[in-house]
């Protein structure tokens, strides 16, 4: 009894503080974005995207110490050291729950350029919300409808275009876009309904990475491949972890494994859409990264179960 009281407590007081800290900060972006539209020059806006950046990056900073000084989870992180704050990168993860995003963010706050992934262009409408989309620099895409393909054939591959577009501002700040290629939170259920050749994973989808390789191309200096597990105990169901859990302390482990990889040459810059060899050519390197993280999830959740039995 006394035990979930303190789960409900801690959970409360952690959600508190985070809501007042989201609060401020993000409304102190939508306020300087006024200075990101009004820039006079690409020097000086550039400089204010920076500024903006390092407060959405101080956000996740103040997320992080709570969930640090509050929480009981165990991190068993591993990423690589020769990241750079500067490049231009592709993060490709497995998604289970909306905990991934807090757990990529705790992982690369600050180790990467601030994480951002593409928006439908309807978004900006959202009020506040859509400012700061903006002035952070979240990529808004245009995409046709199934009804408007229907009419107009030669829109199909016409949203690749458009992300590079979307994307020309990246040329001059430093990036590192976020993808999950399953495309929707992994269960069992879906494994099973979508006849997923894995045992953890879902079947990749090669659209969101098909864009980003088609809008960056060569300013991409590698992928940021992670795979995250939340490892359950003897007895306990295998669910997938809920934010309330993460926020008062009873997601008992965490395990991010990252590793940098080369992007071949020759999958940067075309268009999958319309180059049936390279879309072969993406999903067979999609694949093999998928089926290595599949047997990399198997390995984690084995070891934690052998050390609860020694």
């Amino acid at each position: 009894m006394f035990n979930k009281i303190s789960q409900i407590v801690r959970g409360t007081l952690v959600l508190l503080l985070m809501g007042f800290s989201t609060i401020v900060l993000t409304s102190t972006i939508v306020v300087l974005a006024i200075g990101k539209f009004l820039a006079p020059t690409g020097a000086v806006r550039n400089f204010v995207r920076k500024f903006l950046a390092g407060i959405a990056e101080l956000w996740i900073s103040i997320n992080n110490l709570l969930l640090s000084l509050f929480g009981k989870t165990r991190w068993d992180v591993e990423i690589p050291r020769e990241l750079d704050r500067k490049g231009c990168y592709l993060v490709n993860s497995n998604h289970q729950s909306w905990v991934d995003i807090l757990v990529l963010q705790r992982c690369f706050n600050r180790r990467l350029p601030f994480l951002r992934f593409f928006l439908k262009s309807q978004l900006i409408r959202v009020p506040f919300l859509g400012t700061a989309w903006w002035a952070l620099d979240f990529p808004f895409m245009k995409r046709a409808s199934r009804a408007q393909l229907a009419r107009q054939p030669g829109l199909k591959g016409r949203d690749l275009e458009n992300a590079r577009k979307a994307c020309e501002k990246f040329r001059d700040i430093p990036v590192a876009m976020m993808n999950f290629p399953e495309g929707t939170r992994f269960s069992a259920e879906k494994r099973g309904a979508g006849n997923s050749p894995y045992r953890n994973l879902l079947v990749p989808r090669i659209g969101g990475v098909g864009q980003v390789l088609f809008a960056l191309s060569e300013q991409l200096d590698g992928l940021i491949d992670v795979t995250i597990v939340y490892p359950r105990r003897t007895g306990q169901a295998e669910a997938a972890p809920t934010f309330w859990q993460l926020l008062s302390g009873q997601l008992p482990d965490i395990v991010v494994r990252a590793e940098k990889r080369e992007i071949p040459a020759e999958l940067l810059g075309r268009n999958f859409r319309k180059d049936r060899e390279f879309r072969r050519d993406l999903e067979s390197w999609i694949s093999a990264l998928w089926l290595e993280k599949d047997r990399q999830i198997s390995s984690i959740k084995q070891s934690h179960q052998n050390s609860e039995v020694s």
